[in-house]
Formats: structure tokens, sequence, C-alpha cells
């Protein structure tokens, strides 16, 4: 192992982090969205629109964010749709994330006993107030840990961005390897790199797991 020359090159894995993490972020908060409102629309069964979440499920779950990124970079252009590489990375990140993310949020509302819902129209609630005050913070509850598990998912995913000549973290360890041969170097970097970006969240993600079991949610 070449310290000296890993040293060196640290700015440029920063850099590549950075963006990485940049995208990554925005894409999450996307796909939560995405994934917010079908699951929603799955749950009470809107006509043609639950039709139309449960083809666009199935879609981005079958299909390798790869594939989206090459149909979005350089399939839309040929019909003169073009995108900049960062909005292509988003919006395929957003398009995969969501349907995971709705799955996870549809099981959640599931799991909540549709006696409450009732229960809550009952006492005069509307359905707004019902969601808002009693079935949505049980379902979030239950949903932390699939969507703990889906952030890491789409953080490792973020690894195929440079396919779209962005200057991610395997851009930059691709590009050194290509440059200057240094294999072990440029890989080892690459793995601490994720690790420093995926750790935080992964205990984050097993702290709030625990506290909501401890709390009697999930049960």
């Amino acid at each position: 192992m070449d310290i000296a020359y890993m040293v060196e090159k640290v700015p440029l894995y920063i850099e590549a982090a950075k963006l990485t993490f940049r995208l990554g972020v925005i894409g999450i908060l996307l796909s939560l969205a995405v994934g917010l409102i079908c699951s929603l629309i799955q749950y009470y069964k809107v006509p043609v629109l639950r039709s139309v979440t449960g083809i666009y499920i199935e879609l981005s779950r079958n299909t390798p964010l790869l594939v989206q990124l090459f149909f979005l970079y350089f399939g839309l252009p040929k019909i003169g749709v073009s995108w900049s590489s960062e909005a292509c990375a988003i919006l395929g990140l957003s398009f995969l994330g969501g349907s995971y993310m709705a799955e996870a949020f549809r099981s959640g509302l599931e799991a909540i006993d549709r006696t409450q819902l009732e229960s809550g129209l009952s006492i005069g609630l509307s359905h707004r107030q019902v969601m808002q005050y009693i079935v949505f913070p049980q379902a979030l509850s239950i949903s932390v840990p699939a969507l703990c598990a889906n952030v890491i998912f789409l953080i490792k995913e973020t690894s195929v961005f440079s396919v779209v000549a962005l200057p991610d973290l395997m851009y930059v360890a691709k590009d050194l390897i290509g440059l200057h041969y240094k294999t072990d170097e440029a890989l080892f970097m690459l793995v601490i790199a994720y690790l420093i970006l995926l750790l935080p969240i992964s205990i984050i993600a097993a702290v709030l797991e625990r506290r909501l079991r401890y709390a009697g949610f999930g049960n």
C-alpha cells in the first residue's frame, strides 16, 4: 500500500463523497415523498391511481438503477428530452427509491387495524385527522426499520452514478486506477469512503429501532 499516494488523493475522495452524499440525500428525500404518496393511494384504494402506482412500483423494483440511468441519460435525448447528469442521477434514484419506500410505508399502514380508523371517524374526526394523529404515527414507527434499510440501500446504489459522467466516489476510484494503476489503494479508499458515509446511518437506524422496540412500537 502506498500510504503517501492515498494521503495525496484524499481531497479527491472528499469532493466525490460530498457529491455522492448531496445527490443521495436529495434522491432519498424525493423517494420518501413519492413513496408516501403512493402508499396512501394504495391504502385508500384510489380508483385508477391505484393501478398506476401498482404498475410504477413493479416497473421500478424490477429494473436496475443502471438501466434506468441509461434510459434517462442516453435514451430520452433520442426523442429530444435532455437532462443534466445530476438531474438524471436524482430522478433515477428517486424513481427506484420511491417504490421501495412505498412498500415500506404500505406495510406500516396495513399493520394498523382499520378499526382504529373507523373508531376515529365515529367520534367525529375527519379522515385527515385520523390519519395525522392516530394511524400515521403508528405506521411510521412500524416502518422505520424498513425505511432505514432502504436509505442504506439507496446510498449504496449511488455507486452507479459514474455511468452518467458524474465524478462520484466510484468514478474517482476508476479514474485513479486507470491513470496510475494503483488498484489496491484506490479500492481501499473507496471502501473507507463508503463506510464513513454508511456507518453513521446504520448506527442511527439501530438506535431508532431499539428505542421504538423499548417504547412498545412495532410489536
